[in-house]
């Protein structure tokens, strides 16, 4: 794989870390504004809640998703080895986001 198209994907991987990172601050933010702003009348209270989890489970999934947009670059440039690397990483997070939800 060239120089230019390394280049590429690290422009790509930190295009999505950085609009994930505005996306989810922006979000928890909102949430919280309109919280404290006391527009939390009965059914909106579930309003400004649901986007502040958004917004945390945004932040949560970010490295996730960095490690499936790395396989994939990892596959498209056929190297076999870390493809296997980042499919178990991906393996292990799945397992362990199974074994976190069925644990209650």
């Amino acid at each position: 794989m060239s120089r230019a198209e390394d280049d590429r994907i690290e422009r790509v991987l930190a295009g999505v870390f950085s609009t994930g990172t505005w996306l989810g601050s922006l979000l928890i933010g909102t949430g919280l504004v309109l919280r404290c702003a006391h527009w939390d009348h009965d059914a909106h209270t579930l309003g400004c809640m649901r986007l502040i989890v958004i917004g945390i489970a945004l932040f949560i999934l970010l490295p996730v998703l960095r490690v499936l947009l790395m396989a994939a670059a990892f596959m498209h440039r056929r190297d076999r080895t870390l493809s296997v690397i980042a499919t178990g990483v991906l393996c292990i997070i799945a397992i362990a986001a199974w074994v976190g939800a069925h644990a209650s």
